[in-house]
């Protein structure tokens, strides 16, 4: 059994409680403990002192204590349902959501979470705590988005290139080893426009060569992790186009869409918009994993 806890955050969202169902039944998976946390983050300028002595009126503060009370309660009932036998705790947090569910995951086997809240911005493609914790916890970062009706048996992965995917590749092989499940990884590349207008279109026999050569490289890459993980089927893919896009499109024939990410460069404005335009766009669950 697993030593190190699966944490899910919930606000009582319907997309929060998706999060801890799939966090659960990954729970039940690795044989981890399951830790789900909530807040009741104050506005500005909000007291956090309870009611006078002897009113019958609740304060805001008061409220929103009961609705994270509820929302726990909520979550931790359905995980129960969900995968029976998972030892569950729950947790109340303090300070702004975003830090304290993402700090919340520090150490943890993952972070799980919806793709959007309760608040007046769900409208929003993706929601503010997913995001910051997206891009800045120190452990795999799980956004669960609509999940298939039936498992595709397969999880998908994307290498940009081979120094630094080591960790994605290491979570997605584990993935899909414990799902019974194939892997398939991606590596997508791109000319931008600009470099073209500057120096003329790229030829066709540049581009055949450059796919070319992107392929051998991932068919050498993936051939020492097939070694290390003889029970999952590997597949691989070089496309041309752009890696969020050609990832979005795997995240349709997906369970599980695995991205690398750097822990100590989060802003990083390569990677940064490959994983936003995944988070955003994804048909499916997104792993964002941290690499040093």
């Amino acid at each position: 059994m697993a030593s190190k806890p699966i944490v899910a955050g919930t606000d009582g969202s319907e997309e929060s409680l998706r999060a801890v169902s799939w966090a659960a039944r990954e729970a039940a998976l690795r044989g981890a403990p399951l830790r789900i946390v909530g807040t009741a983050e104050l506005l500005p300028r909000m007291s956090p002192r309870a009611g006078a002595s002897g009113s019958t009126y609740d304060t805001v503060t008061d409220v929103l204590d009961k609705d994270r009370d509820r929302a726990l309660a909520a979550a931790a009932e359905l995980a129960a349902k969900t995968a029976a036998g998972v030892l569950i705790d729950t947790d109340e947090l303090t300070g702004p959501t975003a830090q304290a569910v993402t700090a919340a995951g520090s150490g943890a086997l993952m972070l799980v979470l919806g793709s959007r809240g309760i608040g007046a911005f769900t409208a929003l493609l993706l929601g503010s705590v997913s995001r910051y914790a997206a891009s800045h916890a120190s452990s795999p970062v799980m956004v669960i988005r609509d999940e298939p009706p039936a498992p595709h048996g397969l999880v998908g992965v994307g290498v940009a290139d081979t120094d630094s995917c080591r960790d994605a590749l290491t979570f997605a092989l584990e993935e899909a080893s414990l799902r019974h499940a194939g892997l398939h990884a991606i590596h997508a590349w791109h000319t931008p426009q600009a470099e073209i207008t500057r120096a003329g279109p790229v030829p066709t026999e540049s581009n055949a060569q450059a796919a070319a050569d992107a392929a051998t490289a991932l068919a050498g890459l993936l051939d020492d992790w097939r070694a290390k993980y003889p029970d999952v089927p590997v597949s691989q893919e070089v496309v041309h186009g752009h890696p969020g896009r050609a990832l979005v499109g795997l995240s349709a024939r997906a369970d599980l869409v695995v991205v690398g990410r750097h822990a100590k460069h989060p802003g990083l404005p390569g990677a940064g918009s490959v994983r936003h335009a995944v988070l955003n766009h994804a048909h499916g669950p997104v792993a964002t994993i941290p690499s040093a």
